[in-house]
Protein backbone atom coordinates (compact mmCIF):
# COMPACT_ATOMS: atom_id res chain seq x y z
CA UNK A 1 0.00 0.00 0.00
CA UNK A 2 1.30 3.45 -0.92
CA UNK A 3 1.83 5.85 1.97
CA UNK A 4 -0.04 9.05 1.06
CA UNK A 5 -0.72 10.67 4.45
CA UNK A 6 0.79 14.09 5.00
CA UNK A 7 2.52 15.17 8.20
CA UNK A 8 -0.57 16.84 9.66
CA UNK A 9 -2.60 13.64 9.20
CA UNK A 10 0.14 11.56 10.82
CA UNK A 11 0.27 13.91 13.81
CA UNK A 12 -3.52 13.68 14.13
CA UNK A 13 -3.40 9.87 14.05
CA UNK A 14 -0.83 9.75 16.85
CA UNK A 15 -2.77 12.26 18.93
CA UNK A 16 -5.98 10.30 18.47
CA UNK A 17 -4.33 7.07 19.62
CA UNK A 18 -3.14 8.73 22.82
CA UNK A 19 -6.40 10.52 23.56
CA UNK A 20 -8.26 7.23 23.06
CA UNK A 21 -6.43 5.91 26.11
CA UNK A 22 -3.42 4.03 24.76
CA UNK A 23 -1.22 2.80 27.62
CA UNK A 24 2.22 3.83 26.36
CA UNK A 25 3.92 2.25 29.37
CA UNK A 26 2.41 -1.16 28.61
CA UNK A 27 3.36 -1.42 24.92
CA UNK A 28 5.47 -4.41 23.79
CA UNK A 29 9.23 -3.76 23.72
CA UNK A 30 11.25 -3.62 20.52
CA UNK A 31 13.47 -6.61 19.76
CA UNK A 32 16.97 -5.83 18.47
CA UNK A 33 18.85 -8.57 16.67
CA UNK A 34 22.50 -7.93 15.62
CA UNK A 35 23.29 -9.12 12.09
CA UNK A 36 26.47 -8.77 10.01
CA UNK A 37 25.18 -5.68 8.15
CA UNK A 38 23.87 -3.92 11.27
CA UNK A 39 20.74 -4.84 13.16
CA UNK A 40 17.18 -6.03 12.63
CA UNK A 41 14.38 -4.45 14.66
CA UNK A 42 11.09 -6.24 15.32
CA UNK A 43 8.31 -3.91 16.49
CA UNK A 44 4.84 -5.42 17.18
CA UNK A 45 1.79 -3.55 18.45
CA UNK A 46 -1.96 -4.14 18.78
CA UNK A 47 -5.19 -2.35 19.60
CA UNK A 48 -8.71 -3.73 19.52
CA UNK A 49 -9.26 -2.93 15.85
CA UNK A 50 -5.79 -3.43 14.36
CA UNK A 51 -2.51 -5.20 14.97
CA UNK A 52 0.74 -4.89 13.12
CA UNK A 53 4.46 -5.48 13.06
CA UNK A 54 7.38 -3.65 11.50
CA UNK A 55 10.57 -5.43 10.56
CA UNK A 56 13.24 -2.79 10.03
CA UNK A 57 16.87 -3.10 9.09
CA UNK A 58 19.51 -0.59 10.13
CA UNK A 59 22.52 -0.86 7.81
CA UNK A 60 25.14 1.81 8.64
CA UNK A 61 27.20 1.09 5.50
CA UNK A 62 24.30 1.60 3.09
CA UNK A 63 24.57 5.39 2.57
CA UNK A 64 28.13 5.03 1.26
CA UNK A 65 26.72 2.74 -1.42
CA UNK A 66 23.87 5.11 -2.26
CA UNK A 67 21.31 3.01 -0.38
CA UNK A 68 18.97 3.96 2.50
CA UNK A 69 20.31 3.38 6.01
CA UNK A 70 16.84 2.23 7.18
CA UNK A 71 15.02 -0.57 5.34
CA UNK A 72 12.04 -2.77 6.08
CA UNK A 73 8.33 -3.45 5.77
CA UNK A 74 5.17 -3.04 7.84
CA UNK A 75 2.40 -5.65 7.94
CA UNK A 76 -0.98 -4.35 9.09
CA UNK A 77 -3.42 -6.95 10.44
CA UNK A 78 -7.07 -7.03 11.37
CA UNK A 79 -7.20 -6.90 15.16
CA UNK A 80 -9.92 -9.51 15.92
CA UNK A 81 -8.80 -12.10 13.34
CA UNK A 82 -5.12 -11.23 12.69
CA UNK A 83 -5.75 -11.54 8.96
CA UNK A 84 -3.35 -9.43 6.86
CA UNK A 85 -4.81 -6.18 5.56
CA UNK A 86 -1.95 -4.25 4.01
CA UNK A 87 1.80 -4.18 3.47
CA UNK A 88 3.55 -0.81 3.70
CA UNK A 89 7.09 0.39 3.07
CA UNK A 90 8.69 0.28 6.51
CA UNK A 91 11.32 2.93 5.79
CA UNK A 92 8.72 5.35 4.42
CA UNK A 93 6.53 4.72 7.46
CA UNK A 94 9.44 5.43 9.80
CA UNK A 95 10.30 8.58 7.85
CA UNK A 96 6.73 9.83 8.35
CA UNK A 97 5.90 8.80 11.88
CA UNK A 98 9.16 9.83 13.58
CA UNK A 99 8.83 13.53 12.64
CA UNK A 100 5.13 13.35 13.47
CA UNK A 101 5.91 12.18 17.00
CA UNK A 102 8.36 15.05 17.45
CA UNK A 103 5.88 17.54 16.01
CA UNK A 104 3.14 16.34 18.37
CA UNK A 105 5.40 16.81 21.39
CA UNK A 106 6.91 20.10 20.23
CA UNK A 107 3.49 21.60 19.53
CA UNK A 108 2.66 21.14 23.20
CA UNK A 109 6.06 22.27 24.50
CA UNK A 110 7.01 25.24 22.31
CA UNK A 111 6.33 28.86 23.12
CA UNK A 112 3.67 30.52 20.93
CA UNK A 113 6.23 32.80 19.29
CA UNK A 114 8.69 30.09 18.21
CA UNK A 115 10.49 31.20 15.04
CA UNK A 116 14.08 29.89 14.81
CA UNK A 117 14.80 26.16 14.36
CA UNK A 118 18.34 24.83 14.63
CA UNK A 119 18.35 21.47 12.88
CA UNK A 120 21.21 18.99 13.35
CA UNK A 121 21.47 16.56 10.45
CA UNK A 122 20.75 16.76 6.73
CA UNK A 123 19.31 13.35 5.88
CA UNK A 124 15.71 12.16 5.30
CA UNK A 125 14.78 12.53 8.96
CA UNK A 126 16.02 16.11 9.05
CA UNK A 127 13.92 16.99 5.99
CA UNK A 128 10.91 15.17 7.42
CA UNK A 129 11.24 17.01 10.70
CA UNK A 130 11.45 20.35 8.94
CA UNK A 131 8.24 19.64 7.03
CA UNK A 132 6.37 18.23 10.06
CA UNK A 133 7.36 21.12 12.31
CA UNK A 134 6.26 23.69 9.74
CA UNK A 135 2.87 21.92 9.67
CA UNK A 136 2.31 22.48 13.42
CA UNK A 137 4.27 25.71 14.01
CA UNK A 138 3.02 28.30 11.51
CA UNK A 139 5.26 31.04 12.97
CA UNK A 140 8.45 29.12 12.17
CA UNK A 141 10.30 31.27 9.64
CA UNK A 142 14.03 30.62 10.14
CA UNK A 143 16.11 27.44 10.05
CA UNK A 144 19.81 26.89 10.64
CA UNK A 145 21.15 23.54 9.42
CA UNK A 146 24.16 22.04 11.20
CA UNK A 147 25.62 18.94 9.54
CA UNK A 148 28.94 17.18 9.08
CA UNK A 149 28.82 17.14 5.28
CA UNK A 150 28.61 20.50 3.45
CA UNK A 151 26.87 19.09 0.37
CA UNK A 152 23.77 17.63 2.05
CA UNK A 153 23.59 20.64 4.39
CA UNK A 154 23.48 23.01 1.43
CA UNK A 155 20.86 20.87 -0.30
CA UNK A 156 18.62 20.93 2.77
CA UNK A 157 19.05 24.70 3.09
CA UNK A 158 18.00 25.10 -0.55
CA UNK A 159 14.88 23.00 0.02
CA UNK A 160 14.05 24.95 3.18
CA UNK A 161 14.48 28.28 1.41
CA UNK A 162 12.16 27.30 -1.46
CA UNK A 163 8.93 27.80 0.54
CA UNK A 164 10.22 31.12 1.88
CA UNK A 165 12.08 30.21 5.05
CA UNK A 166 15.18 32.17 6.05
CA UNK A 167 17.59 29.23 5.79
CA UNK A 168 21.35 28.96 6.25
CA UNK A 169 24.10 26.53 7.15
CA UNK A 170 25.46 27.14 10.65
CA UNK A 171 27.60 25.79 13.48
CA UNK A 172 26.68 24.17 16.81
CA UNK A 173 26.90 27.57 18.52
CA UNK A 174 23.69 28.55 16.72
CA UNK A 175 21.73 26.90 19.54
CA UNK A 176 22.37 30.04 21.63
CA UNK A 177 19.83 31.87 19.45
CA UNK A 178 17.36 29.01 18.99
CA UNK A 179 13.71 28.71 19.91
CA UNK A 180 13.76 25.06 18.88
CA UNK A 181 16.63 22.58 18.46
CA UNK A 182 16.06 19.22 16.76
CA UNK A 183 18.74 16.51 16.52
CA UNK A 184 18.35 13.92 13.73
CA UNK A 185 21.83 12.41 13.54
CA UNK A 186 23.74 9.20 14.07
CA UNK A 187 26.04 10.93 16.58
CA UNK A 188 27.11 9.00 19.65
CA UNK A 189 28.47 12.01 21.54
CA UNK A 190 26.86 15.40 22.28
CA UNK A 191 26.42 17.74 19.33
CA UNK A 192 26.53 21.07 21.22
CA UNK A 193 27.13 22.69 24.59
CA UNK A 194 23.90 22.42 26.55
CA UNK A 195 24.75 25.52 28.58
CA UNK A 196 24.19 27.62 25.44
CA UNK A 197 20.54 26.66 25.00
CA UNK A 198 18.18 29.49 26.03
CA UNK A 199 15.62 28.85 28.76
CA UNK A 200 12.86 29.56 26.24
CA UNK A 201 13.92 26.75 23.89
CA UNK A 202 12.64 23.26 23.23
CA UNK A 203 15.16 20.56 22.30
CA UNK A 204 14.19 17.25 20.68
CA UNK A 205 16.56 14.35 20.00
CA UNK A 206 15.52 11.41 17.82
CA UNK A 207 18.75 10.02 16.39
CA UNK A 208 19.48 7.07 18.67
CA UNK A 209 17.80 4.27 20.60
CA UNK A 210 20.88 2.91 22.32
CA UNK A 211 21.85 3.37 25.97
CA UNK A 212 25.44 4.14 24.96
CA UNK A 213 24.69 6.89 22.42
CA UNK A 214 23.51 10.46 22.92
CA UNK A 215 23.06 13.69 20.98
CA UNK A 216 22.77 16.06 23.96
CA UNK A 217 24.95 16.47 27.02
CA UNK A 218 24.29 16.07 30.75
CA UNK A 219 24.36 19.87 31.13
CA UNK A 220 21.20 20.27 29.06
CA UNK A 221 19.51 17.25 30.64
CA UNK A 222 20.24 18.64 34.09
CA UNK A 223 18.73 22.05 33.25
CA UNK A 224 15.66 20.87 31.37
CA UNK A 225 12.22 19.53 32.09
CA UNK A 226 12.20 16.06 30.52
CA UNK A 227 9.58 14.48 28.26
CA UNK A 228 9.65 11.02 26.67
CA UNK A 229 7.38 8.69 24.72
CA UNK A 230 7.21 6.32 27.70
CA UNK A 231 9.24 6.17 30.90
CA UNK A 232 9.92 2.44 30.70
CA UNK A 233 11.32 2.48 27.17
CA UNK A 234 13.32 5.67 27.78
CA UNK A 235 15.03 4.15 30.80
CA UNK A 236 15.92 1.14 28.68
CA UNK A 237 17.07 2.80 25.45
CA UNK A 238 17.57 6.57 25.78
CA UNK A 239 21.30 7.12 26.18
CA UNK A 240 20.81 10.90 26.35
CA UNK A 241 19.01 10.37 29.67
CA UNK A 242 20.74 7.25 30.97
CA UNK A 243 24.24 8.69 30.55
CA UNK A 244 23.12 11.76 32.50
CA UNK A 245 21.91 9.61 35.40
CA UNK A 246 18.21 10.42 35.05
CA UNK A 247 15.57 8.40 36.92
CA UNK A 248 11.89 7.84 36.21
CA UNK A 249 10.79 10.55 38.65
CA UNK A 250 11.91 13.33 36.30
CA UNK A 251 10.18 11.98 33.21
CA UNK A 252 6.78 12.93 31.79
CA UNK A 253 5.41 10.65 29.06
CA UNK A 254 3.83 11.75 25.80
CA UNK A 255 0.34 10.55 26.74
CA UNK A 256 0.38 12.76 29.83
CA UNK A 257 1.66 15.71 27.80
CA UNK A 258 -0.94 15.36 25.04
CA UNK A 259 -3.78 14.93 27.56
CA UNK A 260 -2.79 18.18 29.27
CA UNK A 261 -1.82 16.44 32.51
CA UNK A 262 1.73 17.83 32.55
CA UNK A 263 2.85 21.32 33.48
CA UNK A 264 4.82 23.00 30.70
CA UNK A 265 7.10 25.75 31.95
CA UNK A 266 8.84 28.28 29.72
CA UNK A 267 11.45 29.43 32.24
CA UNK A 268 13.75 26.48 31.53
CA UNK A 269 14.48 24.30 28.48
CA UNK A 270 12.10 21.50 27.63
CA UNK A 271 13.79 18.35 26.30
CA UNK A 272 11.89 15.66 24.39
CA UNK A 273 13.74 12.40 23.81
CA UNK A 274 12.30 9.95 21.29
CA UNK A 275 13.53 6.42 20.62
CA UNK A 276 10.59 5.22 18.50
CA UNK A 277 7.81 2.86 19.60
CA UNK A 278 5.71 0.31 17.73
CA UNK A 279 2.35 1.90 18.59
CA UNK A 280 3.36 4.90 16.48
CA UNK A 281 3.81 2.77 13.37
CA UNK A 282 0.47 1.07 14.00
CA UNK A 283 -1.40 4.35 14.49
CA UNK A 284 -0.10 5.84 11.25
CA UNK A 285 -0.46 2.60 9.25
CA UNK A 286 -4.06 2.19 10.45
CA UNK A 287 -4.83 5.80 9.52
CA UNK A 288 -3.40 5.20 6.05
CA UNK A 289 -5.50 2.06 5.62
CA UNK A 290 -8.65 3.89 6.71
CA UNK A 291 -7.90 6.81 4.39
CA UNK A 292 -7.49 4.44 1.45
CA UNK A 293 -11.03 3.28 2.08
Amino acid sequence: MELTLDHAAAVAALERALLDGLDVEGCPPRSNVPVPAGELLLMPAATGRYAGVKIAGVAPANPAAGLPRITGAYLLLDGPTLQPLALLDGAALTALRTPAVTALAVRALAAPDVRHLVLFGAGPQALGHLEALRAVLPGLDRVTVVARRPGPAAELVARAAAPGLDAAVGTPGAVADADLVVCCTTARTPLFDGALVPDRAVVAAVGSHEPGAREVDAELVGRADLFVEAREVALREAGDLLMAGVGAGRLVNLAELVAGKAAVRHDRPRFFKSVGMAWQDLAVAAAQYAAAG
